[in-house]
């Protein structure tokens, strides 16, 4: 098979990018070229599509399939898939969750509403970005476009930092504020499974939009916050507060505590995604410790979570040490409570 990326220098991309190798696919990446080299044994077009004349790179070649991390204006999507229309046999594009209209419902299905966004736009927010990319590629493409509507995606290379602050909080040791309850379901894909899954219904010719993620409830904020304690080796005391203290105390679920939408939460739909179509369609997760140590594995051999590729900067996100301190003392008991299993 040969695989064009667009882009393939963050996060998502370079998943993708290793997946296509590993599997010994003929592998072109387009971008800027700004944030380091591609893989050996990789193609590399360098090129902007925000220009007048970004898009030379991509004048000639053929490919099977092209997968589109894309989050910028809507315009610059359509611009590239106009330029490959006629040379390119299927469409994978990396959307998001975030499309579906408010208030969006829990179970939320590939059919629900969407956002109502313009796929002419030069600007605007994430969700209407990304709804108005989905909208550019399949005015292109039509039914030979695969959107894959990530939810939470975790795992080695994350530029976030959702889950590289739980381990290096946790490998800190001592007590560690855990945002309960311990079994609230937490919904999410690894990276790879991501990267596995659009590249096989990309091969497939699988077409329209798909929920990828894993199952709600694949795993708990207990397990996931244990298998962060067992990947570090850390002497650390998970110490569980009720969401209703929590709030009380003006925690922010999500940026102060990573991951953590508590039950009643405006975006508690986030973690309750229906999956039927993507795991009717073969989609399939590795375990939550797999995804832990290995994300340990790789945030130690490269010392910090990197920028992200071509993206806006992101506030920080993590409890600050001093305040996390402050809201132990006021809101536990000091003794620890088990995470349920």
């Amino acid at each position: 098979m040969r695989m064009l990326m667009l882009g393939g220098s963050g996060f998502v991309g370079r998943a993708t990018v290793a997946e296509g190798l590993r599997r010994e696919w003929s592998v072109t990446v387009f971008n800027r070229g700004r944030h380091g080299a591609p893989p050996d044994g990789v193609r590399h077009l360098v090129g902007d599509r925000t220009t007048s004349d970004g898009l030379a790179a991509l004048a000639d070649g053929e490919w099977d399939v092209v997968v589109d991390t894309w989050d910028g204006a809507p315009r610059d999507a359509q611009a590239g898939a106009r330029a490959l229309a006629e040379r390119v046999g299927h469409y994978v594009y990396v959307s998001s969750g975030a499309v579906y209209a408010p208030p969006v419902p829990a179970g939320v299905t590939e059919d629900d509403a969407v956002l109502d966004a313009d796929p002419d736009a030069a600007d605007g927010d994430y969700p209407t970005l990304k709804r108005g990319a989905e909208r550019a590629v399949q005015e292109v493409f039509g039914d030979r476009v695969l959107l894959g509507r990530a939810g939470l995606i975790l795992g080695p290379g994350e530029d976030i930092g959702r889950l590289p602050w739980w381990l290096t909080r946790i490998a800190r040791g001592g007590d560690v504020l855990a945002p309960g309850p311990a079994d609230l379901p937490v919904q999410y894909v690894d990276v790879r499974d991501l990267a596995v899954f659009l590249l096989d219904a990309g091969a497939a010719g699988l077409g329209g939009a798909v929920n990828v993620v894993d199952r709600a409830g694949h795993t708990t904020m207990g397990e996931l916050l244990a298998a962060c304690v067992a990947a570090t080796g850390a002497d650390a005391s998970l110490r569980w507060v009720a969401p209703e203290r929590l709030r009380d105390a003006g925690v922010s679920p999500w940026t102060e505590l990573p991951v953590w939408l508590p039950p009643g939460h405006a975006y508690r739909w986030m973690q309750q995604i229906d999956v039927s179509r993507a795991f009717a369609a073969g989609f399939t997760g590795r375990p939550v410790s797999d995804t832990v140590a290995d994300t340990w594995e790789w945030l130690r051999r490269v010392g910090t979570v990197p920028d992200r590729a071509g993206r806006p900067a992101r506030e920080p996100v993590g409890l600050d040490p001093v305040r996390e301190s402050a809201l132990l003392a006021e809101l536990t008991t000091g003794h620890p409570v088990p995470p349920a299993h």
